[in-house]
């Protein structure tokens, strides 16, 4: 028994990865009979009943006021606004290349925890950060649009930024509730936000096919959910220095799985630029981690994705 036990938390990191890459051929894939909006409403409905039952089984400790009003500001930009800029630009952004984008959140979570915290960034947070803009304009000219204002490679990004201050806002509320409790307000939080779209969700998901409704139905239940449960298990072994290492993973799998599901094959510039911006995130995510591995870890990125 004991000798099977280190598995657990790789198995883990390896459900957190899949789940979360997967998520964005999902969206792809969902998109092609529903619209962006009743997309991510119908997909939080079904993450919110389980985010119900969770709290119903759990009870934990219900936030005070202004606790309360913070996480629906969390839900709102970190839900919310995520999901109807991803899922928009994702209409005509590949599934990979959209990955790559989102994965520089961390970049963008550091740049506001410097203005918003006073938290240090030198040289090599600047480095990585130009490195990882670079890679981001790499995959942007292969988009239809770049990044011009409204098209799509500049909504998902907006998404990634959407990622970056859910993270600050939500650091303070981790230290009072714990992770899990956090996510579930937040979730709850951004379904709320969503419902007004779910009366057109309720109109488009009879006419889908068979495929669209188990993918909704998947996208609520598996990265938001399980996908967030198991990315607590591993934070807890790994800890957030070396277990932040193992998303890096997320962005070459989500390409991987939208070839055979989607079709679409990234070109070269894509893969040059998320190799680039992966590279930046990397430098940035270097800096100053000696003794990190025992911090508090930041809320993951792909909790919407």
């Amino acid at each position: 028994m004991s000798s099977r036990a280190p598995l657990a938390p790789y198995a883990a990191v390896a459900v957190t990865v899949l789940s979360w890459a997967a998520a964005f051929p999902a969206i792809r894939l969902a998109l092609r009979e529903l619209q962006p909006v009743p997309l991510a409403a119908a997909r939080f409905a079904v993450a919110a009943l389980l985010v119900l039952g969770w709290l119903a089984w759990r009870r934990p400790q219900r936030p005070a006021l202004p606790d309360l009003l913070r996480f629906a500001l969390c839900g709102l930009i970190g839900i919310a606004a995520y999901n109807i800029l991803l899922n928009t630009g994702q209409r005509t952004v590949a599934a990979g290349a959209a990955s790559f984008i989102v994965n520089t959140a961390p970049i963008l979570t550091a740049l506001l925890a410097r203005l918003a915290l006073g938290e240090r960034f030198g040289a090599r947070g600047w480095a990585g950060t130009l490195v990882s803009f670079a890679g981001i304009a790499l995959i942007a000219s292969a988009q239809p649009g770049g990044l011009a204002f409204g098209a799509g490679a500049s909504l998902v990004l907006g998404s990634a930024l959407c990622m970056a201050c859910y993270v600050v806002l939500q650091k303070p509320l981790v230290a009072r509730h714990g992770a899990l409790a956090c996510t579930a307000w937040t979730l709850l939080a951004g379904a709320l936000w969503l419902s007004p779209w779910l009366p057109d969700a309720a109109g488009e998901l009879p006419q889908a096919g068979a495929a669209t409704v188990a993918t909704v139905i998947g996208l609520g239940v598996l990265p938001a959910a399980i996908g967030y449960a198991t990315w607590t298990t591993a934070l807890g072994h790994f800890g957030a220095a070396r277990a932040t290492n193992f998303l890096y993973l997320v962005p070459p799998v989500a390409t991987a799985i939208a070839v055979p599901l989607l079709g679409e094959t990234p070109g070269p510039q894509t893969l040059l630029g998320g190799a680039v911006a992966i590279a930046g995130v990397v430098l940035v995510n270097t800096r100053g981690r000696a003794g990190s591995a025992s911090a508090e870890p930041p809320a993951p990125r792909r909790v919407p994705s």
